[in-house]
């Protein structure tokens, strides 16, 4: 199963300008972005002139201009692929293609010209990721962003009190620590309450260190290693932990809110008492993991408008990826949003998925994404929860949809899957469709007086189902659904 999203969001996704947000010791330096001297003397650059300042020649061009869900031509907020090389963020998008270095675009002419006919997805990514490797090499910008770095490391290694101390001299500077070894017996400094606010910490080994009540409040930790790392009463607000490794770590009262985890490892990860209010979970690993009395606080949406008399609300899960489902279902007004833009927008796909089939399944899901009306085609080609059999899983997502399309060609599984739609969910229109030289299964008769099961549509070939898609397939079926809302 795939789920898309672009937008104006920044749900599950990564902070691509660093320049954004300079977090210092307090909250009021958030918003200083310049104009003070730094650790690095006469070469000096702020986080803006670092990350902007050094691509500003891959964004002159017609071409990567726009195309955006923001106001700036530099930001980009998407769902892609995202690759670390010497402390930067490189995102690539095959789907477009696209392919961004710290949200800045690669011009598209640059990537067409990297590609060949028959190359595989894996081989167009590992073209484009060398292209951007290269070009963040050659820049002369990097090797000034290299100078902060170390100049950054030998600051630290005077001390943690030294070190946060200058970080309130100097709020403005973002710092680099990026493919840095900062475990214990490296530096010869242990980092209990060590200021890490909005530092750059990608690929840098963390192992066994001992960041007690250390703060990384929106520090950028993608891919660093934290095994065995002591975390206790740390601070990760709106910190991004993609593909961060933290087993064996250990997270007591650590404030987790707002943080960004996606594909983070928290193998045999002690989790205790955390803070998880706001956080975003993606396909984290849990092997052996402790997890327990997570605390989710948060104060009611209701009383927005007079924040005196909002009511404040805990409650405790065992479970950080439940943590998001329980507030939606505590928060009625979340769930019913989440509900209705699920079965507003949701088309199940049925059929059978031999290797020939599947391809005119996939091609029908790739039209419905090109549609206009906001559709996101659902294509039950994945391996149901080891907790439901198929057919509960098959009439959970039945249930979230709003139309089912069933390819009763070549039938095996669609008879069962439909005796459990079907007389169920009279409120889903069920739009059968049928190769024309094929004839439907012997008891799906049987449906045919069920006002939300319509006449099915017969198609000659793939061509032919995807030009009649919309007008005798998708039309039909929101039709019926509109007409039983009434």
């Amino acid at each position: 199963m795939r789920w898309t999203l672009r937008g104006n969001s920044s749900f599950g996704c990564h902070r691509r300008l660093g320049y954004a947000t300079n977090a210092g010791v307090s909250r009021q330096h958030c918003n200083q972005r310049s104009g003070r001297p730094g650790l690095a003397g006469s070469n000096r650059l702020d986080n803006h002139q670092l990350t902007l300042g050094a691509f500003s020649s891959l964004i002159i061009s017609d071409d990567c201009v726009g195309d955006t869900a923001t106001d700036s031509p530099y930001l980009e907020i998407t769902m892609s692929d995202a690759f670390y090389h010497r402390g930067l963020t490189i995102e690539v998008d095959l789907d477009f293609p696209r392919a961004t270095i710290e949200g800045l675009k690669v011009p598209k002419r640059e990537l067409s010209r990297l590609f060949r006919p028959r190359d595989s997805d894996r081989k167009k990514t590992e073209r484009v990721l060398l292209h951007c490797k290269q070009l963040i090499d050659s820049s002369p910008a990097f090797h000034k962003r290299e100078e902060a770095r170390r100049e950054h490391l030998k600051k630290l290694k005077e001390g943690v009190e030294e070190w946060n101390k200058w970080r309130e001299e100097n709020p403005q500077i973002r710092p680099l620590l990026y493919n840095s070894d900062l475990r214990e017996k490296t530096i010869g400094k242990r980092l209990n309450r060590v200021n890490f606010a909005n530092a750059v910490l990608i690929n840098a080994d963390l192992r066994g260190q001992n960041f007690r009540s250390a703060s990384f409040h929106e520090a950028n930790l993608g891919g660093a290693k934290l095994h065995g790392a002591d975390l206790t009463a740390a601070v990760f607000c709106r910190a991004d932990l993609y593909e961060t490794e933290m087993p064996k770590a250990k997270l007591i009262r650590t404030n987790l809110q707002g943080t960004q985890l996606a594909k983070t490892d928290f193998s045999r990860a002690r989790l205790d008492k955390c803070k998880v209010y706001g956080m975003s979970a993606w396909d984290l690993k849990f092997d052996r993991t402790t997890q327990k009395n997570l605390l989710i606080r948060y104060r009611s949406q209701a009383s927005n408008r007079n924040k005196q008399d909002s009511i404040a609300t805990e409650l405790e899960v065992d479970d950080l990826q439940v943590a998001q489902f329980i507030y939606m279902l505590l928060n009625n007004q979340n769930l019913r949003t989440v509900i209705n833009a699920a079965t507003s927008s949701i088309v199940l796909i049925l059929g059978r998925f031999s290797k020939k089939r599947k391809k005119v399944l996939d091609a029908m899901r790739e039209e419905l994404r090109s549609m206009k009306g906001s559709y996101v085609p659902i294509l039950f080609d994945f391996k149901p929860s080891h907790k439901r059999d198929l057919s509960e899983t098959i009439q959970l997502l039945a249930n979230l949809s709003k139309l089912v399309i069933a390819d009763l060609s070549d039938a095996k599984s669609i008879p069962q899957e439909l005796s459990q739609i079907v007389p169920n969910l009279p409120s889903v229109p069920i739009q059968p469709i049928l190769l024309a030289r094929q004839k439907e299964y012997a008891m799906f008769e049987h449906w045919r007086r069920y006002p939300w099961v319509l006449p099915e549509f017969k198609y000659k070939n793939k061509a032919h189902l995807l030009q009649c898609l919309k007008q005798k397939v998708i039309q039909p079926a929101v039709t019926r659904r509109e007409f039983a809302s009434r």
